[in-house]
């Protein structure tokens, strides 16, 4: 193995993107605190929830290979190819990380928005979320917190639920994201 090749990469629109090393451990306990959420709610379901483990083909041109990899997705649709998700996913979650986060915000989201991602999360690990929804083929910032777990504060809202839209009965309080103890 070559130690000098990342071990984890993207290509968006031709550019390889390096996604090495992994962000840190705030970035991987909030994502393991969604998966986890997620995941106890898709027991005896058709979709799958994958954590950094899914590369995602979008569309933009059908002689490219380009991918992406959401730190999270709910994958509803995944075909007959088992080796190339190629679908739309219901949900991605991307968690802010100093070398990942303007392409989150960027270039991410206008691929997600353009393959028709319906829920868009942006995590920032220091304690926001962004969730954006698509309406007539354009995000719309529908919901947006500041994480205060301060009981004495008139901001505090760490109980407060977050319902997927896709999938309205799974609710995931903000102290369910950002308590990483």
């Amino acid at each position: 193995m070559d130690l000098r090749e990342p071990r984890k990469k993207e290509i968006i629109y031709g550019v390889v993107y390096n996604m090495s090393p992994s962000p840190g451990r705030r970035h991987a306990l909030i994502d393991g605190n969604i998966f986890n959420k997620l995941k106890n709610n898709f027991k005896d379901n058709r979709c799958e929830i994958f954590m950094e483990q899914l590369d995602y083909y979008f569309r933009y041109d059908e002689d490219k290979n380009d991918y992406i990899i959401p730190d999270i997705a709910i994958v509803c649709d995944w075909g007959k190819n088992e080796k190339k998700y190629t679908g739309v996913p219901k949900l991605v979650v991307e968690t802010l990380s100093p070398s990942t986060g303007h392409r989150d915000k960027t270039i991410k989201k206008e691929i997600y928005q353009k393959n028709g991602v319906e829920e868009y999360w942006i995590v920032d690990p220091s304690g926001s979320i962004e969730i954006y929804y698509l309406k007539d083929g354009a995000y719309v910032l529908e919901q947006s917190y500041i994480y205060d777990d301060d009981k004495e504060e008139e901001t505090y809202n760490a109980e407060k639920k977050i319902a997927l839209k896709c999938f309205p009965h799974i609710e995931i309080m903000l102290s369910d994201i950002f308590d990483i103890g």
